[in-house]
């Protein structure tokens, strides 16, 4: 969650680091700070509480010249977000400074044992009691030295660590938390995200759990925390730092929405040709396995969660067999039926979701068929898989998920059309059917997304509302509960996603004039029952705004306002009739002054549980 940045190598750490943090603060944003080795051998530490800004200007370009360096940005766990709480931690020589994002979960009695050694501490966090632990381990050698403290810890971390005595190198190690290693030509990083370093270079190593990286500027040494040395593979990453920028886009969130059109476009490059053929090279040394799956279980957390009820409707109803959406932070502690007969599909856009990791790992014990959904290549979520799709979305900056929504949603119907061929519950014309609808939506998208000026007027209208309720039925329940999570994480306004048929049954008394109701009514089996549950909300004198299909001439008779979108065969509706509700949520935030790009209390990569 915490952003994690390190530099070793000729130039001065504090410009490298402070950019860096710069490009990482949607990962955390209650406090930061940096340590540098200056060069008369000390270390310096500031760190401030709140924003990056806060920090920065304290600096006011006057952070002294020094190298190695490492950065923080927090989100705090525990501890409260002060200067105090905030990272680098130091251990009791001052000659240690150490970051980490992530829990120890036995830190209370690490901290006991070493406060009767007669170690001293002056915050809350479990962070600095790492920062200790490792300096009881200093013999002259660090990495050893880290390498003894992490086998005495329990939980999840990602650390960067630097010391007095080791002027040319940083260690970082990870567990369950996301860290990668930049090489660069003389120099070498550390970061808990790409974007931190890739205008330094485009060659990275992703850690493994367990990992501990001895950073240098004339390379990398890997080991096992048994002290083995190990060998990972360099990526070379093919985005570029402009698609990491704004790109004269007021936030992150809007460009990333604006950019849907083309991420679908790559998402579906190399999977639907140009007569609709569905084709997931993934999948092809499962497929025998596929053929004989009982059950499916679709796992996700929040905006995931919702995706994966799509894709749950889609096989239950394409390739008729049970299927169910889990509660990733849920499943482990309640989990339903799992054997060698079901298949378990984990979706996670980091990759490093700790309450979705979990359950999949728990579904590999019991000999489930796992595949997994993701953005991040080599995250944590692709090593508990026995197949990998990827998003292909580019990198997704702002904190609320837009991209990487629909592009889960689209992969996840392609491993759907892929069941339904592999156990011949679909004729070849229908799946190239809905695989033609398929291609067609890049085009759709550009097309929905000129609702802009129309949504942006109904965004000033009700930005002023203190409640939301939106409605849907069918595979547009999931997207009514995910617009309705998009409008609380963006704009502070409170607001629920229910079964549409399910309004009458309790929600219907909170409707009145000052409660707007948003229905998802767009074309498909359940139409007239939806338009029935509009009628219902009207009759009670709530505001109805309603997302329908183009040429539609009856539902502006039921609702106030409506935003048209362009026809699609229902199962496939998801992807386009979500952009107007995200397209809504960025209005209102904006109409009401919060910070769309980092909301409140959240951060972009939850690794803890």
């Amino acid at each position: 969650m915490c952003g994690i940045v390190g530099y070793v190598g000729p130039r001065d750490a504090a410009p490298i680091l402070l950019e860096g943090l710069r490009r990482l603060e949607y990962r955390g944003y209650d406090s930061a700070g940096i340590a540098l080795l200056t060069d008369n051998g000390e270390v310096f530490i500031e760190k401030k509480a709140g924003k990056l800004t806060n920090l920065t200007e304290h600096l006011n370009g006057d952070a002294p010249a020094g190298r190695p360096g490492i950065g923080h940005t927090r989100w705090a766990t525990h501890g409260r977000p002060n200067d105090t709480n905030a990272h680098p931690h130091a251990d009791c020589t001052g000659k240690l400074a150490l970051i980490h994002n992530g829990i120890i979960e036995n830190y209370l009695e690490i901290k006991q044992r070493l406060s009767a050694e007669g170690h001293a501490f002056s915050s809350e966090t479990d962070t600095e009691v790492l920062a200790h632990l490792i300096e009881s381990k200093y013999t002259g050698d660090l990495v050893e030295a880290v390498r003894r403290a992490l086998n005495d810890v329990r939980g999840a971390y990602a650390i960067g660590v630097m010391h007095t005595d080791h002027p040319d190198r940083i260690v970082g190690a990870r567990m369950n938390v996301p860290l990668i290693v930049g090489l660069g030509d003389g120099e070498g990083f550390l970061a808990s995200d790409v974007p931190a370093i890739l205008e330094h270079t485009k060659n990275v190593v992703i850690l493994h759990e367990g990992d501990i990286a001895d950073v240098t500027p004339t390379g990398t040494r890997i080991l096992a925390l048994d002290g083995t040395e190990v060998q990972r593979d360099t990526t070379e990453i093919h985005w570029s730092i402009d698609a990491a920028e704004k790109g004269g886009f007021a936030h992150f969130t809007l460009k990333e929405i604006y950019e849907q059109p083309h991420a679908i476009q790559e998402c579906l490059r190399g999977r639907v040709d140009g007569d609709g053929t569905v084709t997931l090279s993934e999948l092809d040394e499962l497929n025998d396995r596929l053929r004989e799956i009982e059950r499916v279980y679709v796992v996700g957390c929040g905006t995931a969660s919702y995706a994966a009820h799509v894709a749950a409707y889609l096989i239950q109803g394409w390739v008729g067999i049970p299927a169910t959406m889990q509660v990733g932070s849920e499943m482990r502690y309640s989990p339903p039926p799992i054997d060698r007969n079901t298949l378990v599909i984990g979706v996670s856009q980091s990759g490093e979701t700790a309450d979705t990791l979990a359950p999949l790992r728990l579904a590999q014990e019991r000999g489930a068929a796992v595949i997994v959904v993701t953005n991040v290549v080599g995250s944590a979520i692709t090593r508990e898989a026995d197949a990998v799709c990827y998003l292909q979305a580019g990198p997704e900056i702002a904190v609320a998920s837009t991209k990487a929504f629909v592009t889960q949603v689209l992969v996840l119907q392609m491993i759907a059309l892929h069941l339904a061929g592999l156990r011949g519950t679909m004729t070849v014309n229908r799946l190239r059917t809905f695989g033609r609808s398929l291609r067609s939506l890049p085009r759709l998208a550009a097309e929905t997304l000129k609702l802009g000026p129309q949504v942006k007027k109904l965004a000033r209208r009700f930005a002023g509302a203190r409640d939301f309720i939106f409605i849907g039925r069918g595979v547009g329940f999931p997207i009514a509960m995910e617009g309705a999570l998009k409008l609380k994480e963006l704009s502070y306004v409170h607001a629920e996603g229910y079964a549409a048929g399910e309004l009458k049954h309790g929600p219907i008394a909170l409707l009145d004039p000052e409660t707007p109701l948003l229905a998802i009514a767009t074309q498909g089996e359940t139409y007239e029952k939806v338009v029935s549950n509009v009628a219902e909300a009207r009759a009670r004198s709530a505001p109805v705004i309603a997302v329908a299909t183009e040429g539609d001439d009856q539902i502006d008779r039921y609702a106030d306002d409506v935003l048209y979108v362009p026809e699609v065969p229902e199962p496939i509706s998801p992807v386009i009739a979500v952009l107007p509700l995200q397209l809504l949520a960025y209005e209102v935030a904006v109409a009401r002054g919060t910070d769309v790009d980092q909301p409140r209390n959240l951060a972009k990569s939850v690794t803890v549980e």
